[in-house]
């Protein structure tokens, strides 16, 4: 029987949902509150029987928005999050409790590790890694350890987890896997294929791609059984047990915490995912040939980028992602050069802190995004003060590489 595509299947999701006089969109639904005209049906809905109560729980926007994702990453379920932030803190607050252990990878997000630093402060222990190699996860594993997380690529330094042997890790301990799929997104990899439990998305990066709309989203794979999890509180303990832990982070993460994700930018997202697969295609495209012409380059001491044949995991990543390789580049300008000349001499790219945007962005990633961690947390994640970050957009290739060209060119001739 024939399947149809990623993109098919995305493009034609709201239409095959039953969409109001022939729509091909789900419309908005700006609603606080939806009424019913029986209390009796009311009160179901709030017993569990699908339905709308409260919009801090979710509409019928931001569900049809949560069944595109829950296809794209081939998951049972999602929720979303008015912030890729809100949706990890939900994650982590409402799984993990004090006394429990969380082995993370030691690359992370700045954010993500500011949020971590919470954690602590709450009684959470967290052991960093470097989970390029999986033998430091599994030596990191306690008698307490509850969830293992990692990013699929490094922001900035494009470092590549050992995704696939850290997900037979975590099997084999019964321990909950969440991997932060934002720099890949479901159109290069699905975290399901290595086992993982929770998938995160930043809807605001490469998922809805055209910076006019923040969300984020939890994608439960179906892989973990919760019954075997004893932070699940007794009261979402009700029908088929892998369902629970996404009911508890929605419970907690939208109803007790309100991150809630607002009809607008549900809709946008919804817009913008449909066209994810032509962009990411273009994104990866610009973003080696970018990484190639600045490798050779004169005003350039070392390139980040998984599409490297110089990078530690080009072959794991090869392998990962089918050879696409993502739009993100971390960029040491050579000696000499200043961060920030650089910077003012770009044209074409925008300095701004945002990435997975269609047009091409870049910042001095240690004194920026990282400059509150401190030294010590950048060099063990290994960025460098000349580091540059780039989100790779999807200008023209020749008007991208002119730009990086005439900028370096002019920094070098002073």
């Amino acid at each position: 029987m024939h399947q149809n595509g990623f993109t098919t299947t995305i493009l034609h999701s709201d239409r095959n949902q039953s969409v109001e006089h022939g729509a091909v969109h789900k419309p908005m639904h700006p609603s606080s509150e939806f009424a019913y005209e029986d209390a009796r049906e009311l009160a179901a809905v709030f017993q569990g029987k699908a339905g709308f109560t409260y919009a801090r729980q979710g509409t019928p926007t931001t569900t049809a928005l949560e069944a595109k994702i829950s296809q794209m990453e081939g998951g049972k379920g999602t929720v979303s999050f008015s912030t890729g932030m809100a949706a990890l803190a939900a994650i982590f607050t409402t799984l993990l409790r004090r006394g429990d252990h969380l082995v993370s990878s030691q690359f992370v997000f700045g954010n993500t590790n500011s949020l971590f630093g919470t954690l602590q402060e709450l009684g959470v222990e967290i052991t960093f890694v470097d989970a390029t190699d999986s033998a430091q996860v599994r030596a990191a594993i306690q008698p307490n350890t509850r969830m293992v997380f990692t990013e699929t690529i490094a922001n900035p330094g494009t470092q590549v987890a050992d995704l696939a042997v850290i997900g037979e890790i975590c099997r084999e301990k019964g321990l909950v896997y969440v991997v932060d799929n934002t720099l890949t997104s479901p159109w290069m990899f699905r975290p399901a294929s290595v086992g993982a439990s929770l998938v995160m998305n930043s809807l605001s990066k490469y998922i809805g791609g055209h910076g006019n709309a923040l969300g984020g989203a939890v994608t439960d794979t179906g892989l973990y059984d919760w019954a075997g999890n004893d932070n699940i509180y007794e009261a979402y303990r009700k029908g088929p047990s892998t369902g629970w832990g996404l009911t508890q982070i929605k419970k907690k993460g939208l109803r007790d915490m309100g991150g809630t994700l607002a009809a607008e930018p549900a809709h946008r997202i919804a817009v913008g995912a449909e066209t994810l697969a032509l962009r990411m295609a273009k994104h990866c495209a610009n973003a080696l040939a970018l990484a190639r012409f600045l490798e050779a380059h004169p005003g350039v001491a070392k390139v980040h980028y998984p599409g490297l044949a110089s990078h530690p995991q080009h072959a794991r990543s090869a392998a990962l992602f089918g050879s696409r390789f993502g739009g993100l580049l971390g960029v040491e300008l050579a000696e000499g050069v200043d961060c920030f000349d650089f910077l003012n001499r770009l044209r074409v790219v925008l300095m701004a802190t945002h990435l997975g945007d269609t047009r091409s962005l870049a910042l001095p990633a240690a004194h920026t995004i990282y400059y509150e961690m401190g030294p010590e947390r950048r060099q063990q994640m290994g960025i460098a003060d000349s580091l540059i970050r780039v989100s790779v957009g999807i200008e023209d290739e020749a008007d991208l590489l002119f730009d990086f060209d005439q900028a370096l060119t002019g920094c070098l001739k002073g």
